[in-house]
């Protein structure tokens, strides 16, 4: 915990923190639960609980299906307030927007949280088959190519400390099984600019990512283009690969990225 954390700790309030924490109970794994269920996983007497879940209904923020609890409308209206609030995101659509016109594939724009990605911003052209991926979709960063990119700032030591775990869920036959090897895809990908996989993370999907930075030079971002083919064409790849790094060289100046800097 830092200084500011522990300095902030005397103001904290009991009660919206247990509401807060009782949220984020709620995931894709468990999108229902029931008062109950919440009490013991909490280790809150039901009661109290019951107190929450009634407060934060009337608030939006759960809804109430017969003895089973969901997330309401009004946590999507924060996630959607919160990623217009982003300078990312507000300077990034645009640069999406062209590059998805030129290549003619979606091109989405992601973020780190933890072990997780989150798709921050997203486009895909006409004619192109909607994906499952949305804006706020979360994935694997160990698994995906955009995930690769954004682990880019971490050293071995770092990795090992987000990952401590001896070997590493895997999703497909692509996913590295240990940290070492993860490493080592991220180190390549670093020198190389940008990442590439055909059929990384699902086998009939290739992508393209290259790092966003910002003005000190953090990677805060990873712009990937989405091609539905578990192959890319060799005269179709050198100009995409040309185009997806442009675009997130364009993105990283406007954040105040410049490589005089030193980065």
């Amino acid at each position: 915990m830092s200084e500011k954390s522990e300095g902030l700790e005397r103001y904290v309030v009991p009660g919206l923190e247990r509401g807060l924490k009782l949220l984020l109970e709620f995931n894709r794994h468990n999108a229902a639960l029931t008062a109950p269920e919440l009490a013991k996983r909490m280790e809150l007497p039901r009661t109290t609980v019951f107190r929450l879940l009634a407060t934060l209904e009337i608030m939006g923020f759960v809804t109430r299906h017969g003895n089973e609890y969901k997330l309401g409308m009004s946590v999507l209206r924060l996630g959607f307030e919160y990623l217009a609030s982003l300078e990312l995101t507000e300077l990034g659509q645009p640069v999406l927007n062209r590059l998805s016109q030129e290549i003619g594939y979606s091109c989405n724009l992601v973020v780190r949280d933890e072990r997780s990605i989150v798709y921050v911003a997203k486009v895909t052209p006409p004619g192109i088959l909607a994906s499952t991926v949305t804006v706020g979709t979360r994935l694997p960063a160990h698994a995906t190519v955009l995930g690769r990119i954004l682990l880019e700032d971490l050293s071995l030591s770092e990795l090992r400390e987000l990952y401590p775990e001896n070997q590493l869920e895997g999703y497909s036959s692509n996913t590295p099984q240990t940290v070492e090897s993860l490493h080592d895809m991220v180190q390549q990908d670093l020198k190389r600019g940008y990442a590439l996989s055909e059929g990384f993370y699902e086998s009939s999907i290739s992508t393209i990512a290259a790092p966003v930075r910002d003005g000190t030079g953090k990677i805060v971002a990873a712009l990937g283009a989405t091609i539905p083919s578990s192959h890319i064409d060799d005269e179709q790849l050198s100009p995409m690969v040309s185009k997806v790094r442009t675009s997130a060289e364009e993105l990283s100046r406007l954040l105040g990225y410049t490589r005089a800097r030193g980065y």
